[in-house]
């Protein structure tokens, strides 16, 4: 038994539930796991685009995830390798599980779809694969070393789980713009559910200039509605020139939270020397990050959001229930 979850690795050996590409989901607990019976799948931005691109109907979408879990025991996209986290009810805890949990717990997992062992045993009937929440009836199957949070009992199910599923962005960018008193931030994203959340995070964090870079005015008038953001500028973030012409003065922190890929070098564009990127993006390509902030001789900080810091769930949930703007924009996200 491994608190890392070694043991449920059936292919190939010796690798991380993460890096493997098969998982045993059978749901029967070791002695420190958790069985969660599953309700909700809440697919990463990243991957649900690329499946949406790929394979363009619902039903096609829908298909295309009960294949991948069926397959690998885990719900890992083979081209983003990116998955998402899920919601339940706690239905077995092992004797000497340490993550606090009881059956009957409703949770949200904070650990990504990719390590997880998941079955469906629904066909995912109740979901049109239009919507990166999935219904879903299953199990999955939480190690020593997962981690978890019981669902708030002040907003609905749809919301917690959005706002839990990026939770990792407000409290980095929290943690990034404390160490520069003062400073300014760009948002590359800022009208979506992690960029959102970032920008909230950096104003309370006392940024002396928010700006939000979106990609269409409907998007734009979203944010200014919001009040989140000193500035909203629109442009593609995919084209450097283009972001930096949009934002002018560079700041000292940019935080990438664009679902799509090619979106770094103009992140780095708009960082000024000894600022720092923050790369939140699933689809980011980190070799492309390197080599373009070496070819530009930007002497920036880069970061990965590992999508955890200690106590980033209720972190997160309060700049929700703090920041009318932030709820409102996860509203018409799921009213959209």
């Amino acid at each position: 038994m491994s608190a890392y979850g070694l043991h449920r690795v059936l292919e190939p050996a010796g690798v991380l539930p993460q890096q493997a590409w098969r998982l045993d989901a059978d749901p029967v607990p070791a002695a420190d796991e958790v069985i969660v019976a599953v309700e909700r799948l809440n697919l990463d931005a990243a991957s649900f685009r690329q499946l949406r691109e790929q394979h363009g109907s619902g039903a096609a979408v829908r298909q295309a995830v009960l294949d991948i879990v069926a397959e690998r025991g885990k719900m890992q996209n083979p081209v983003t390798g990116s998955g998402g986290m899920l919601l339940g009810t706690v239905l077995e805890v092992g004797p000497e599980s340490p993550l606090g949990l009881k059956a009957g717990d409703r949770i949200a997992t904070l650990v990504s779809l990719t390590l997880t062992p998941l079955k469906i045993n629904d066909g995912l009937q109740d979901w049109d694969g239009e919507d990166e929440q999935v219904p879903c009836r299953g199990t999955a199957v939480l190690f020593g070393r997962s981690i978890a949070a019981v669902l708030p009992d002040d907003m609905s199910d749809e919301l917690a789980l959005s706002v839990m599923d990026v939770c990792g962005a407000p409290a980095l960018t929290d943690r990034v713009v404390r160490r520069h008193p003062g400073a300014e931030v760009l948002v590359l994203g800022g009208g979506g559910k992690s960029g959102s959340l970032s920008l909230a995070a950096a104003r309370q964090a006392g940024a002396s200039r928010l700006v939000a870079l979106v990609p269409t005015e409907k998007e734009a008038d979203q944010v200014r509605k919001s009040g989140l953001a000193d500035e909203v500028v629109i442009a593609d973030a995919r084209n450097p020139v283009a972001v930096a012409e949009a934002v002018g003065k560079q700041v000292d922190v940019t935080v990438v939270c664009v679902d799509v890929p090619g979106c770094e070098h103009g992140a780095i564009l708009a960082t000024a020397d000894g600022g720092t990127v923050i790369f939140f993006s699933m689809a980011t390509s980190f070799s492309a990050a390197a080599l373009g902030a070496e070819g530009l001789a930007a002497d920036v900080e880069m970061l990965v959001g590992n999508g955890y810091v200690p106590g980033h769930a209720a972190f997160a949930l309060d700049l929700v229930r703090t920041q009318p703007g932030v709820r409102a924009l996860f509203e018409q996200r799921q009213t959209a």
